[in-house]
């Protein structure tokens, strides 16, 4: 009768175990993929702001050794992610593919003036710094005009203010909601030994040497479940992307470590803040309190 009733308990002592460990790689889960989310949006943003484009036209009189020099000194520039030399035969030749004729046999001679088509960095792809730019390359004397979109630049920064707004308020909600749901996974895991811990109590145990086991248990378990939602992640990041590589991709290593290491953090500290809570609890609690 002993054998099965031990044999019962260590059953349900192990359901238990796995259960806390579903639970917290669930959680973990979730909140692994809202951190993809933001990466992918964070990467979306910079992309976006650094396909804004800067057109310096030059003048016509400028030599191709200033040209070729204010290239170089713009590739060097902080602020400028790269710059690409468009002669005005060029011009000429994506103007009569987007006109569908050759406008120069027309009116005789080539209008179009070389230029450096500039891609900033995603930084400086803003109103303020493209104006302090401009203002800077106008004071060359080989160019003749900066032109940009400045409605849009301000249209794309706006927008990408406020769906980084969103998500990091989601974001928030979520980290909120997963560490509650941590928390009580591990009280409940605490709270089916609350008698076991009266026990050690009344044989004279310390509170730490009754603590130490259930706060190890519950860092163990938050490590299980961050490295199980880890692999489901990298399975659903590989599984997405075979679907939609130009959307996810996996080139950026080092943001994914820092997610990984970021579940991995965020498990251990909090299961080991509510296992201590929960185990400080029961040790407070009187004895009759305990059995309800």
């Amino acid at each position: 009768m002993s054998t099965q009733e031990e044999k019962y308990q260590k059953r349900r002592l192990r359901n238990s175990y796995i259960t806390s460990v579903i639970s917290i790689t669930l959680v973990l889960f979730l909140l692994g993929i809202q951190g993809l989310i933001l990466i992918h949006a964070h990467k979306l943003s910079r992309y976006v702001r650094e396909n804004i484009g800067v057109t310096v036209v030059l003048k016509d009189a400028a030599k191709d050794a200033d040209i070729a020099r204010l290239q170089k000194q713009l590739d060097f520039s902080p602020a400028v992610k790269s710059t690409v030399f468009v002669s005005k035969e060029e011009a000429a030749t994506l103007l009569t593919q987007d006109l569908g004729e050759d406008f120069v046999d027309f009116i005789g001679y080539n209008p179009l003036s070389a230029s450096l088509e500039i891609r900033l960095k995603a930084e400086y792809a803003n109103n303020d710094s493209m104006a302090i730019l401009e203002h800077q390359l106008m004071q060359i004397n080989e160019v003749q005009e900066v032109y940009y979109q400045k409605n849009l630049v301000q249209i794309i920064n706006d927008n990408v203010r406020r769906i980084s707004l969103v998500l990091l308020s989601i974001s928030a909600i979520i980290l909120l909601i997963a560490i509650a749901l941590i928390n009580n996974t591990i009280r409940l895991s605490v709270y089916s030994k609350r008698l076991l811990i009266k026990s050690m109590m009344l044989v004279g145990a310390t509170q730490s040497f009754i603590r130490k086991p259930f706060i190890q248990r519950g860092i163990l378990q938050g490590i299980i479940g961050a490295a199980l939602s880890c692999i489901t992640i990298t399975f659903v990041l590989y599984y997405v992307q075979s679907y939609a590589p130009d959307i996810v991709t996996i080139k950026d290593i080092d943001w994914f470590l820092l997610l990984f290491a970021g579940i991995f953090a965020i498990a251990i500290i909090f299961t080991w803040l509510s296992s201590y809570f929960a185990v400080r609890r029961f040790l407070k609690m009187s004895n009759d309190l305990i059995h309800y």
